[in-house]
């Protein structure tokens, strides 16, 4: 029987306990977990892992998967992806900018990677997802964007954006990222400027390490897996557009549902006690 492992940092990472638990910036939870949570949105046919449309009734939800195309599945089946974003794009001009602004920014973002913890000699792939409504989260992601644009005065840029050390905390000590280039995306923004000398020195490359707490999404009993399910469809559902970023709010699709992000953004205690043990 494998050793437990010790638990993560229980000041970078957080235990999902109840449906009122709203500070929900980052998550974590393995792969396979996602598939069978989100049927509607994921699925694993053969070696190829699709992304899908979303359904009818909720056309502009879903999520935004960010990946090269390709993913080992805990480390031994080799998969392609169908239905997902390039990690690096190149932006030609203000509407493709535009464009991609609004893909990065209105739907949830996910990461796949595989981690070795130091309780087992195998991998799992985990499913990163970031959760771009969240103040935090879609705050540090427009000022990055914002800030580089104001700095470069019409030149060509590079931004990218890393999760690797927030996940790394995440895990317990002597974890290892096996494909941890996988938790980021940038663009670079090819403008028609005759002298680029800041992007050809590399000073208009920038990268903006993302933090925030992150939730352990890991299903343990039925009740979290019921809990679990309830954040992942709350935070995919359609994005409700307002006349700002910063007056955008979540949905609430019926008044008699639970509405798991209409409380304080303050940390609840459920999120601050230590989480369970990764393995």
């Amino acid at each position: 029987m494998a050793k437990p492992s010790p638990s993560p940092s229980p000041t970078s990472s957080g235990e999902l306990r109840g449906p009122r638990t709203c500070d929900c910036e980052l998550a974590l939870l393995p792969l396979r977990q996602l598939l069978l949570l989100q049927p509607d949105c994921f699925q694993l046919r053969g070696d190829q892992l699709a992304v899908l449309r979303p359904p009818r009734h909720r056309p502009a939800g879903g999520f935004t998967v960010l990946s090269d195309g390709a993913l080992h599945s805990d480390g031994q089946r080799h998969c392609r992806l169908t239905g997902h974003f390039q990690r690096d794009v190149e932006l030609a001009s203000h509407r493709d900018y535009k464009d991609y602004r609004e893909t990065i920014l209105s739907r949830p973002l996910v990461f796949f990677t595989n981690v070795r913890t130091n309780c087992s000699s195998k991998e799992k792939t985990y499913a990163l997802i970031v959760n771009t409504r969240h103040p935090k989260i879609r705050r540090q992601i427009e000022h990055g964007m914002n800030t580089v644009i104001s700095s470069v005065f019409g030149e060509s840029y590079r931004l990218q954006f890393d999760f690797q050390e927030v996940v790394k905390n995440f895990f317990p000590p002597g974890s290892h990222l096996v494909t941890g280039e996988d938790l980021s995306f940038s663009y670079e923004f090819k403008s028609d400027a005759l002298f680029d000398f800041f992007y050809w020195f590399g000073i208009s490359k920038n990268t903006v390490a993302v933090t925030g707490k992150v939730l352990n999404f890991s299903n343990t009993t039925p009740e979290k897996k019921e809990i679990v399910t309830m954040f992942l469809e709350k935070m995919s559902e359609p994005y409700v557009h307002l006349n700002s970023f910063s007056d955008r709010k979540f949905s609430v699709t019926s008044r008699d549902s639970i509405d798991v992000f209409n409380c304080s953004l303050t940390p609840q205690p459920s999120l601050t006690n230590p989480p369970v043990r990764v393995c």
